[in-house]
Formats: C-alpha cells, structure tokens, sequence
C-alpha cells in the first residue's frame, strides 16, 4: 500500500468537498437558514398525483402499485413507486453528506463531475472549478426550480459513470470496475430514461474514439479488455434497476409513448411512440444555443416583464401613453424573452469562462478527446434544435431506436454542458504542463478572439436584430420602439458581461500570473470565478421566490368547493372542467384528469375522441338551461358524479346519471377492431350497452354472446371494499349476467376472482373492465399483482445488495494491494 502523503493527496480532496458544500448552503441558504423549502412546480403536481399512494403507503406500510387518483387510474410505476433498493438510497446519500433532497443533486453534480476530472489527469484545483461549472450550469438549476428531481439526479451521476468507464480504458481496471458500477447503479435508480438515452450518446463515442486509437496504436487487445471489465459492470447495475426497467418497458407498450391500435385515415403521425406535434413542442431555435455564452441574448426568461421595471422604457412609453386601456393591453407584450419559444423558464447558460476553456481545449487537449467531445457538442446542439432542425431531428425520431420515446429535446444540451467543461479543463491542464510558449500563447489568442470577439460583436452590432417575437408586428411604432431598445439593453449588458468574465481569465493565463505570482491564488481566483460567473445568472430564474415555508402550499388547500364534495363519502370521481391536465383535484379526489407525461394511450383516445366532445355538449347544454345527464355516457361510465369549475360550493354541478362503480348491462354490442370500439362508444347508452371488440376478447357463454341478455331488474353488483390494489364487490342477480366495473383496464397484473375463483377480465367500453358474472350471489375481487415488482423487486434488491458488497470489497483492495489502481490515480 502506497504511504499517503497527506498534503498532496488529502488536503486537495478535503478542501473540494468544503467548498462544494460552501456552495450548495449558500446558494440554497433559506432550506438551510430559514427553514423553507423549494417552490417546485412539477413537485406541488407530483402531491396532488401521489396523494392517495402515499396515504396507502403511510397506512398500511405497503405500496400502493396502482394510482387511483388521477385519469380514473394508472399504474404507479411512474407515479410514485418504493422499489427496494435502500442500499443505494444509503450510499447516495452519504455520499451527499446528508443534505436534504432535492439540493443534494447538485453538490452530488459538483462531486461526480469532480472526480470524472480526475480520473481524466486534471489536478484537483482545476477539478474544482470544472465541478462547481457543471453543477451550477443554469440548466441544471432551472431544472430543480421547475421540479424535474428525477432529471437532475440522473445527470448529477452522469460524470461518475464516465469516469469510471475512462479508468477502465486507461488500464486502472479494478477501480474503474467499481466506480462504472456504483456509477450506473445511481444513476439508473434516477429513472430518467432520457437523461440515460443521452449518457449512452456519450458513451459509444468515446467508445468508438477509443477503438479507432486502440487501432491505430495496435492495442485491440487492451480494447477488449476493457469492454469484458465493463460488461459485467453494466450487468450488475441493471440488475439494480431490474424491476423499475420491467416494469417501465411493460407499461411504455400501453402508454402514449407505445404504438396506437387506432387507425386514423390520412394520418401521418407515427404509430409508435409519442406524435410528432407534442414531442417536438419544447425545442430550442436556430440561435437559442447562443445564450450559452450570452444569457440574455434572447431576453432570459418569458416570466420577466418590463411592465415590472419603471426605469425601463417599455414602462416609460405606457405611462406617457395618455391611453390607460392601451396601455393595460400592451403590458402583456412586455416579456423579456423575444426568442422563438412559446415560454422558458429562463435562458440555458454554460458560463463565458468554460465557453472560452473549452475553445482553448479544443486548441490544446489530446486530439482524442477533441475528437469524442466536439462532434458530441455539436451533435447536442442539433438536437436541441428539434423541428427548427426537422430534416435531421425527423430522420432520428423516426428511424433512431427509442428516440420517439422522449419530447422537450432542448434536454439534449446536457451533452454539451458536460463536454464543455471536461475539455476545458483538460487544456487548461496541458497549457500548465506545456508553460507559456509562443505557441501557446497564439492559441490562447485564438481562443480569446472565438469567445471574447464574439462578445463584442454581440455589444456592438446587437443594433440589427428585430428583438420582436411573432405576433408583435402590428404593435404600435412608439411601443415597439421602447420594447426592442429594452431588450436590446439586456442582450449588450450580458455581452459585456461575458466579456470582462472572459477578459478576467485571458489576462491571468497570458501574463503567467499562476507561475509568476502564485498558482494557489490562481486556482483561488478561478473556482471564485467561475462561480460567480454562473450563480449570478442562476440567481435572476433561482431567486428567493422560489422558497417558501413548509406550510405555505396554497394551491393544496380545499376550497369550498372540495368541501362540498368531499361530504360525499362514497366513491366516485370528479371532473374539474377548468382543466383536465392538473393534478391538484387528484389530492382531494379521484379524478378524471391528472398530470402526466405518460398516461395510458387508450385513456387519451377517450379524452380526445369522447369525453372532450362530452364536454363541450354538457356546457352548451348547462348554458341552454338543459339538464341531460343521461346524455353523457362517457362521462357517465368514468363515474362522474360530480362537475367543479372554480373553487365556490356554488361551483360545483352534481350528476344524477353517472353509472356508479359497477352495473350490469342488458346488451353487449361485439366490434372487431379498436377503431370501430371506440366508435360505438360514443354511440351508444354506456349505462346499458357493453361495447366488447371481439377480435381481443371471446364471450365463450351462448347466453352472453348474443347482442341482448337475460335482463334482471334487480340485479346488484355493489363495491364492498375500497384499496388501490384491490376491489372487492358483491353481485346479486337470477340470470347470467355481464357486469361492467368503472375501472381503467390494464392487461399486466390485475386478476379477477369470482367466489375465490379467476377469471378472465373483458375490456369494455375502449378503456373499462367488464365480467361475465353467473347467476346467484358472489364475492367479486380485483387484485393488482404485477410481476415487474413481485418478481422484479427481489431481483432489485439482490442486486443493490451485491453490487454494494463488491464496489466496497474492490476499493478496499485497492487500498490494501501496493500498486494498485488507487496508487496510479493519486
């Protein structure tokens, strides 16, 4: 075992770690000194969503694996799931020294990004700056204030697994075994499959760059090594990660993001995977990528307004205006952001100071890694273009595997904010190993000249861009006039500011002040750079506004008419007209709508085909003065009993005619397609007819299989029994009988049990359950039983287990055996 020198390889560590927890607190202080939390939009949807899972896991100690709350019921999978893998959740979070989630993302952002630098040759003080850059990219940032934990986190363990997989290569092969697998251990358990589709695009790059160097250098064996190390890596980690990804694939098949059994005529969207309309709605425009060098080159954020600033003269011009009604109008063209988006939460920044190291990398660093990290760069950049780039981001959602799985594709710049530092700070580590030489200094100009005159083209030419979005051309002249010298203000401001940043560090490296005055406070002056350069910008969308106390949620508090609902102790569900994309119904009821990226795909056929139709009919009828519940059979099959549109007792419209949870029908009408299903729905009487598509399901009983039944008057069928995994109902009726159950259909894991006995579940009405229920009296059950956790679960858990154990037995052999991998990477 090597003797540790405590100076060189401690102290160096020690103060990394300090200062990114320094950062994390003061940068997240009010978490730390005022004892608020984060006000995260997509978190406040995610408590409406979960609310009933979480209560179930609370009661009973279980998980729920099905969310009853929202789009009449889902699989929990992608809602809110405990897997067991609570060895992973220890080690994430000693490795985040106990910080409270979701802040530990970015200290764990600046540590992994820390040591994929070292595992690349970078001393530790630059390593320092590249971490804190990364972490504190406003990407990243905008990421958590918008709530998108799951995303952060998985980006946060990106540069683990990379650094893992070059020590590998770089015949460091024990260590680098267990860092790629504790690596991707975490960063699956992320489960953001997009973030992950992304890391594998960095990955086979460098494993190609890897065997075309191995190719020219003659080492394909070393090459090979290297991949037979990894395999079993990624196998053990994937074993972690075993039930989620089952599950995930299981549940990817029935949702938007699956294939669509439905055939539209003329269409030309694709069949598999989400369409392109609604994937391609968050891309990024042709000169968007320039705000990551100049924040404010498109105005920052939509939410800005200079209505809101009285020394602007936007504000200026309203006031003098002489026309207070105009003036009203014209405040709402008064946002900040001028660029081709619909909104932003505010402009991606990489910092000036990286943009211009990683210039200077691409001049100095190994051609390898110029050769993995460029095309990867620019391929992000085109990616993130989406359909302002449609001829090549069109051939790759239709042709690449998996890529029309995902949407907001502006989530590709991830790429190029993790190249930018990792080749910045690797030629900022050639050029303090070469020393100030002509030839460096020439590149040092080059690089100054890229990123720097960029600058000061932007400051001095800003003049001739429009600064107008679409739709503002026919605003008034003296209006258009104070809007566009406003927002062209704010693009100089930021290109001056880039440049002084930039300027700041040219200065240093070309007079050699590290060598000539002194290097520590060089390194000093760069960490405190670099994070100011970025927090300065996350500041303007991370205010102190994002924080609020604990108790503060406003928007989960009952209104009067939640109040009035919820007197209503039996079980139905409510529809909010107001919008059927929210999740804030479902924490006070179950509801018809909900928050999702991934709801089923036959429950949004219904919305689009039926239960929207519906619904413009009952408003046009409610408007007349006509009360034709009856008339409603979709919206009476899901079981709305009650209507809300706005938060008053008065405000909410009672439904005598919903079909309850379970009835018997008299007829059962057989379709033989999807298409024709869906149909037929919208024709007939749902309280009385079964639509079945016969292709899929056979009605084996002659006395079923006809177009009319054996009507009982007195038929029952009533819910006894009430558990998001499980439905208990007693049936009472003289004939054999067809029962329709107001219950989302999902063919993988729910069973049914007639007297303790299975039986097959029909799917009904496009998206319900149906039974053929005999005569007489019966217990009814439905249980959700899905393999992917049953079965997949024990495999997660064997594996978080195994893969701990060999992770801490590799590094304690590093430790212990003299010249190991440990010793080489000191």
């Amino acid at each position: 075992m090597k003797k540790i020198n405590f100076q060189k390889d401690v102290i160096p560590h020690v103060a990394a770690v300090f200062v990114f927890l320094i950062v994390t607190v003061l940068f997240f202080s009010p978490m730390f000194f005022d004892h608020k939390t984060l006000d995260q939009q997509d978190i406040q949807q995610f408590h409406g969503s979960a609310k009933a899972i979480i209560d179930y896991r609370k009661a009973t100690g279980e998980e729920a694996l099905w969310a009853p709350s929202m789009f009449s019921g889902m699989p929990a999978y992608l809602v809110s799931l405990k897997w067991s893998d609570g060895s992973m959740i220890w080690t994430k979070t000693a490795m985040s020294l106990f910080l409270p989630h979701p802040v530990n993302n970015i200290f764990l952002a600046f540590l992994c990004y820390y040591i994929l630098l070292l595992s690349f040759g970078v001393r530790p003080y630059l390593a320092i700056a590249g971490g804190l850059a990364f972490g504190l990219s406003s990407y990243v940032i905008i990421g958590l204030s918008v709530g998108h934990n799951a995303r952060i986190g998985a980006i946060a363990f990106m540069p683990l697994v990379m650094a893992g997989i070059h020590l590998t290569f770089s015949k460091k092969k024990l260590i680098g075994f267990a860092v790629t697998t504790l690596g991707l251990a975490l960063h699956l358990r992320e489960n953001h499959l997009q973030i992950t589709y992304y890391l594998m695009l960095i990955v086979l790059v460098y494993g190609l760059v890897q065997l075309i160097d191995a190719y020219r250098e003659k080492q394909i064996r070393n090459f090979l090594t290297a991949i037979i190390i990894l395999i079993p890596a990624v196998a053990l980690a994937a074993g972690t990660f075993f039930g989620q990804f089952w599950a995930i694939t299981e549940y990817t098949r029935y949702s938007i993001r699956g294939p669509s059994e439905l055939v539209i005529p003329n269409s030309i969207e694709v069949k598999d995977g989400l369409g392109k309309s609604y994937a391609f709605q968050y891309t990024y425009g042709i000169w968007e990528p320039s705000t990551l060098l100049i924040p404010d080159f498109y105005g920052g954020t939509s939410t800005e307004a200079f209505v809101g600033d009285q020394k602007s003269e936007t504000y200026q011009a309203l006031v003098n205006s002489g026309d207070d009604k105009l003036a009203n109008r014209l405040a709402n063209y008064t946002a900040h952001y001028w660029g081709p988006q619909s909104g932003t939460a505010g402009a991606y920044y990489a910092g000036s100071i990286i943009i211009f190291l990683f210039v200077l990398g691409i001049l100095l660093a190994e051609k390898k890694y110029v050769w993995w990290l460029v095309p990867l760069s620019a391929l992000s950049l085109m990616l993130s273009w989406g359909d302002s780039f449609s001829t090549f981001n069109y051939f790759m959602f239709d042709y690449f595997p998996g890529y029309n799985k995902f949407r907001s594709f502006s989530f590709a710049l991830v790429i190029i904010l993790f190249s930018m530092p990792l080749l910045g700070m690797m030629g900022l580590e050639r050029f303090f190993n070469t020393g100030l030489t002509q030839d460096t200094k020439k590149k040092l100009l080059i690089a100054f000249g890229a990123t720097g005159g960029m600058c000061l083209l932007i400051l001095l030419f800003a003049g001739m861009g429009s600064f107008a979005r679409n739709g503002e051309a026919q605003l008034p002249a003296w209006f258009s006039k104070a809007l566009q010298a406003d927002r062209r203000s704010l693009m100089r401001a930021d290109a001056f500011r880039s440049l002084v940043f930039i300027f700041s560090i040219f200065i240093l490296l070309y007079f050699n002040v590290a060598k000539k005055v002194s290097e520590v406070g060089f390194y000093a002056f760069l960490i405190f750079m670099v994070a100011m350069d970025l927090s300065m910008v996350d500041k303007r969308y991370f205010s102190k506004d994002k924080f609020q106390r604990r108790q503060e949620n406003a928007s989960l508090t009952a209104t009067a008419a939640d109040d009035a609902i919820l007197k209503d102790k039996t079980y139905y569900r409510v529809y909010n007209l107001q919008d059927l994309t929210e999740a804030r119904t479902s924490f006070f009821h179950h509801s018809l709508g909900g928050y999702h990226g991934a709801k089923l795909r036959r429950y949004q056929d219904l919305i689009d085909s039926c239960v929207l139709r519906e619904t413009q009919e009952m408003i046009n009828d409610l408007q007349a003065g006509k009360n034709n519940f009856r008339n409603y059979g979709v919206l009476n099959m899901l079981n709305a009993k009650y209507f809300v549109y706005g938060p008053n007792a008065a405000n909410v419209i009672p439904n005598p005619e919903a079909n309850g949870n379970a009835w018997f029908v008299r007829e059962v009408k057989l379709v033989n397609s999807p298409t024709e299903e869906l149909k037929k729905v919208e024709e007939v009487n749902t309280r009385d007819v079964a639509v079945v598509d016969n292709s899929k399901f056979k009605i084996q009983s002659r006395q079923l299989s006809g177009s009319k039944l054996s009507a009982d008057s007195t038929a029952t069928i009533e819910l006894k029994e009430f558990n998001p995994p499980y439905l208990k109902y007693e049936s009472t009726s003289s004939a054999d009988g067809v029962a329709v159950f107001s219950e989302i259909y999902y063919p993988k894991g729910w069973h049914a049990f007639v007297d303790g006995k299975e039986t097959e579940i029909l799917r009904a009405d496009y998206v319900l359950r149906a039974l053929a229920i005999p005569s007489g009296n019966h217990v009814i059950e439905f249980k959700f039983q899905p393999k992917p956790y049953f079965i997949g679960n024990k495999v997660t858990v064997a594996s978080n287990w195994v893969v701990l154990f060999i992770v801490l037995g590799c590094i304690g052999w590093t430790f212990k055996k003299p010249g190991s991998d440990l010793d080489a990477t000191s």
